[in-house]
C-alpha cells in the first residue's frame, strides 16, 4: 500500500521534525552549560584549596620561627594554639584535592604532627619543665622543613595559575609537574625528625600496622572496584582504576570517576576513603540535617555502630565525627569522618583509616570502680549532668576504660572528665565548645 503526504501533512511534518531539532538543541546548550559551571566550580575549589594550603604552611614556618626563641609557659602555650589552627586549616585544604594516590605520606604526616608535638611541648612547660636543646633543635628541623614546604606550595601555585592546562587535567596527569610537584615536596620534608612524644601522632603510634587489615584476605581489583562505584554513589562501569594502587601501612586499590576519587583496602576490601572536590558557595541546610545525610551514607555503606560525637562546619562543609559503639561503650579511638556539602547535602568525603587501624573486639572487664564513686571524686566546680563508658587513646598504644562524665562548670561551661574505671584515676579533661560551626572539645 502506497503511503503519500499532502502538502500541508507535509509541512506539518518539517515542522515537527524542526522542532524537535531545536529542542534536543536547546537541552544540550543547557547540558553543555551545566557542565561548564561544575568544571568551573571545580577549578575554583581547586584553586582556593592550592592557595589556602600554602597560606597555611606560611604560618606554620612563621610560628615554628617564633618557637625557637621563645621562653614562657604561656607564649609556647599560645604558639601552639596557633599552629593547631595552622596545620588543621592546611588540612581541610589538602582533603579538597585530588591527591590521594600521590604518595603524601610525609606532607600528612607533617601536618598531623606540627601541633600535635608543640601542643605536647606546651603540657610540658606549664608543668614546669624547661625545654630542652633537643627540643629546640627539633623545633629548628621542623621549621626548616615549613621553610621547604612553603617554598615548593607556592611554585606549584603559581605554574598551576599560568598554565593553560585546566587544575583538574593537570592533577589527573600522574606523570606531569604537579605530581612531580608533590614528589618533591615529599622528597623535602623526608627529613623531618622522628618524633617520638605524648601525643596521638607520634611516630611510635602513626607506625601501627592497621588491626582491621593485618589478617584479613585479600580482595581482587573487581570486587573493590564494585565497592568503590558504592562509595562513590555511580555505576561501576563510570569508575577507573587510578595509575597506581597505594602502598604503605594499608596498601589500597585506588579508583576515580568524575569529580571522586576513592580507595579500598587490598587486605579486606574495607573503604579506606572517599573524596569529592567542588566548591560550596552556600550553606542552605543545618548541622543537624547534614548530619543526618552522613548517617544515612554510612547506612548504605552497611556501616553500623557508630555514634555521633562531634561536628564541624567549614567553608560551608560540616564534618561529623563518628565513633564505634561497643555495646554501650564509645570507643574514642576508632573513629570515621563524614564531610556533608551544606548546599544540597552530598558526601564529599568519608575517612575511615582511624576506625581501620584501630577497631578489634575489646574485652575490658567489668568496672572496679563504681559510676557513683567516678561522679564523687569529680571537682566541687562541677555538676555531673551524666555518666557512660568510654574507652579513650593514651600517649602510648594503650588504651583505658574510663567513666565519660558530662559536667557543667560554675561559671556555665560544659565539661568532660574521664575517670578510670578500673583505678579511680582522672584521665583527661576536656572542655565542650558548642559553636554556631559546630561542637568541638579542647
Amino acid at each position: 500500500m502506497k503511503t503519500t503526504f499532502s502538502r500541508r501533512g507535509l509541512i506539518r511534518l518539517v515542522s515537527f521534525l524542526g522542532a524537535i531539532i531545536a529542542v534536543l538543541a536547546a537541552a544540550n546548550i543547557i547540558y553543555m552549560k551545566k557542565i561548564e559551571r561544575l568544571e568551573t566550580s571545580v577549578e575554583a575549589g581547586y584553586s582556593a584549596a592550592i592557595e589556602g594550603l600554602a597560606q597555611s604552611a606560611d604560618g606554620i614556618s612563621a610560628v615554628l620561627t617564633k618557637g625557637r626563641y621563645v621562653s614562657s609557659p604561656a607564649m609556647m602555650t599560645r604558639l601552639s594554639n596557633e599552629l593547631m589552627e595552622q596545620s588543621g586549616q592546611a588540612k581541610s585544604a589538602l582533603e579538597s584535592l585530588p591527591v590521594y594516590g600521590m604518595g603524601i605520606d610525609n606532607l600528612e604526616k607533617f601536618l598531623s604532627q606540627v601541633g600535635n608535638y608543640a601542643s605536647s611541648l606546651s603540657r610540658r612547660a606549664t608543668a614546669g619543665e624547661e625545654l630542652t636543646d633537643d627540643d629546640r633543635q627539633t623545633v629548628e628541623k621542623l621549621g626548616a622543613c615549613a621553610e621547604q614546604l612553603c617554598e615548593d606550595l607556592w611554585e606549584l601555585r603559581t605554574k598551576l595559575l599560568t598554565s593553560d592546562v585546566t587544575v583538574s587535567e593537570l592533577f589527573a596527569n600522574t606523570e606531569g609537574y604537579v605530581a612531580e610537584g608533590f614528589s618533591g615536596i615529599e622528597d623535602g620534608l623526608s627529613g623531618m625528625p622522628k618524633l617520638i612524644y605524648d601525643g596521638p601522632f607520634s611516630d611510635h603510634i602513626l607506625e601501627r600496622v592497621p588491626l582491621m587489615t593485618k589478617d584479613a584476605e585479600e580482595v581482587s581489583k573487581e570486587e573493590a572496584l564494585e565497592k568503590a562505584s558504592k562509595a562513590l554513589g555511580t555505576d561501576s562501569f563510570r569508575v577507573m582504576e587510578c595509575g597506581a594502587s597505594e602502598e604503605g601501612r594499608l596498601p589500597s586499590y585506588c579508583f576515580y570517576s568524575e569529580g571522586g576519587r576513592c580507595a579500598v583496602s587490598k587486605n579486606g576490601g574495607y573503604i579506606v576513603y572517599c573524596i569529592k572536590s567542588r566548591n560550596v558557595k552556600e550553606s542552605s541546610l543545618s548541622a543537624e540535617d547534614a548530619a543526618r545525610r552522613a548517617d544515612e551514607y554510612l547506612e548504605s555503606l552497611g556501616i553500623e555502630d557508630m555514634e555521633r560525637t562531634y561536628y564541624e562546619s567549614y567553608n560551608n562543609v560540616c564534618t561529623v565525627n563518628y565513633a564505634y559503639n561497643d555495646g554501650g561503650i564509645t570507643c574514642y579511638t576508632d573513629l570515621i569522618k563524614v564531610a556533608v556539602a551544606l548546599d544540597n547535602g552530598e558526601i564529599l568525603s568519608f575517612d575511615a583509616r582511624g576506625f581501620l587501624v584501630n577497631h578489634r573486639e575489646r574485652d575490658f572487664g567489668e568496672p572496679k570502680i563504681s559510676q557513683s564513686d567516678a561522679s564523687d571524686g569529680v571537682s566541687s566546680a562541677l555538676t555531673v549532668k551524666k555518666v557512660g563508658l568510654a574507652v579513650i587513646p593514651t600517649d602510648s598504644v594503650e588504651e583505658k576504660l574510663c567513666y565519660e562524665l558530662l559536667c557543667r562548670s560554675d561559671d556555665g561551661k560544659d565539661v568532660l572528665v574521664y575517670v578510670n574505671a578500673m583505678t579511680g584515676d582522672e584521665e583527661d579533661i576536656l572542655i565542650l565548645l558548642n559553636m554556631d560551626g559546630g561542637k568541638l572539645t579542647v
